[in-house]
């Protein structure tokens, strides 16, 4: 026990060192690269500044503000003009064409840029910058300046072995205390250990696991058996808000089905149609509002369903065809089989196309259109909504799934579409994929378990 406890707390401090140390080194190591490159930067505007008035007129560049900062700090200067010719170069003759390299290219195009690349000629890292000389508008030439990365790369070096020294001082001493400390810890942890085992299980009943130990082992006894009794009451309370919030949700969409009934006696043939689709969709809302529900619960075991996923689909964009038109999209339906049976979680197919058809819509740029599809197969069927929008890069995709995610252009959504369509697909036995559209676009593929025949009745 005391070998394991001991072990304890070097691996603890080890977790806790990777995770404080190996962070602050990565964070130190870029901002010192990131400021080195910024100090080139600046003197690279510097240099650009004094040679405005010279690459502006046409006037023969002066060598000398190149040549002692290449004195000064080793760097090579290199200012061309606008066609790319070298007029000012502290390592080399002038009148060389430069207009090929890439950052030059890009300076002369008006934009800055900066990189490392490896001089295989030096055997050494270089950072390069490389900036346009211009103004009002207009680019006279560019100065680059490439500079020898070793002394910044031998400063985060020794930053890190001081790290690593600092990390061994801390493991020597933590093994020494926590030899000391184990001794009298063992006892009174197992008895921590044996009542956390219990609380793990589900047993939440006990009072404080342990009365003996040190001070602060007493605490930690104390502290988890009101932990305990905090959390049986937090799983009660929870368990009853999921029903009393399911009836309380219920209640108004209840009601407000009822008054919709009430109005169809007194409707003609046309209003009261119109007047049942508002119903139906008053029920879909009820059925969203419980698999919701349901979705925040820790598990869901619901015996999947036989729905014709033809039906469905032909339904759901019958539905948002308005709302398609109104966002200038037109909404069409590619492909659609005489009848697809699939098994799946009750409403799911339902709330499934309606995200994926209300992202998409959104996301889709006027004029284009947006494509629903269901393809029939013998183990399965394949339900797809294929936009033009901007889609999604692949840590989007990723990510999209995830409950509460959202990318740039959906600020003002939930970021729980996809997490409900994911969670459903899943549930019903299928799979959600995420791909992309040529040329743009997101085409969103769920595959469903297929079904026999729908039974009778």
């Amino acid at each position: 026990m005391t070998r394991r406890l001991l072990a304890g707390y070097l691996l603890l401090t080890g977790v806790v060192l990777v995770v404080l140390m190996v962070p602050l080194g990565i964070f130190y190591a870029q901002r010192e690269r990131d400021r080195f490159t910024t100090d080139v930067e600046r003197d690279a505007t510097v240099l650009a500044s004094i040679y405005e008035d010279a690459l502006e007129l046409n006037f023969p560049p002066d060598p000398d503000p190149a040549e002692q900062y290449r004195e000064l700090t080793g760097a090579r200067v290199v200012v061309v003009d606008r066609s790319g010719l070298s007029v000012v170069d502290s390592d080399a003759d002038a009148d060389r064409d430069f207009s090929t390299r890439p950052e030059i290219a890009t300076a002369l195009a008006g934009q800055r840029s900066n990189g490392v690349r490896r001089s295989e000629t030096l055997n050494t890292d270089l950072l390069y910058v490389a900036v346009p000389v211009a103004s009002g508008g207009v680019v006279h030439g560019a100065v680059r300046l490439t500079l020898d990365v070793h002394r910044i790369e031998m400063r985060i070096r020794q930053f890190w072995w001081g790290l690593a020294t600092m990390a061994g001082v801390v493991v020597a001493l933590a093994t020494l205390i926590g030899f000391l400390l184990a001794h009298s810890f063992s006892r009174p942890i197992r008895q921590l250990n044996v009542a956390a085992a219990r609380y793990a299980s589900g047993d939440l009943s006990g009072g404080s696991p342990s009365t003996a130990g040190p001070r602060e082992i007493r605490e930690l006894s104390e502290t988890m058996g009101e932990m305990a009794i905090r959390l049986d009451t937090m799983i009660k309370e929870q368990r009853s808000f999921v029903g009393d919030a399911s009836h309380q949700l219920r209640t108004p969409l209840t009601a407000l089905r009822l008054r919709l009934e009430n109005l169809q006696s007194n409707l003609d043939e046309a209003q009261a149609t119109e007047l049942q689709s508002i119903i139906d969709e008053s029920d879909r809302m009820a059925a969203l509002v419980s698999d919701l529900l349901r979705l925040a619960r820790a598990e869901r075991h619901e015996k999947p369903v036989q729905v014709d996923l033809s039906m469905v689909t032909a339904e759901r964009v019958d539905m948002w065809s308005a709302f398609a038109e109104e966002h200038g999209v037109h909404l069409e339906l590619a492909s659609l089989p005489e009848s697809a049976i699939a098994l799946v979680v009750p409403g799911a197919v339902d709330q499934v196309l309606d995200n994926l058809i209300d992202n998409a819509v959104r996301f889709a740029p006027a004029g284009s259109v947006v494509e629903v599809s269901v393809r029939a197969g013998v183990d399965g069927h394949r339900v797809s909504v294929v936009d033009h929008g901007p889609g999604l890069d692949q840590e989007g995709k990723d990510r999209a799934t995830r409950r509460f995610w959202r990318g740039d252009s959906a600020a003002s959504g939930t970021g729980l579409g996809l997490a409900i369509v994911d969670a459903l697909v899943v549930a019903s036995g299928g799979s959600l994929t995420l791909a992309d559209t040529d040329p743009s676009g997101l085409t969103v593929i769920v595959d469903l378990v297929a079904s026999g025949p729908r039974d009778a009745g």
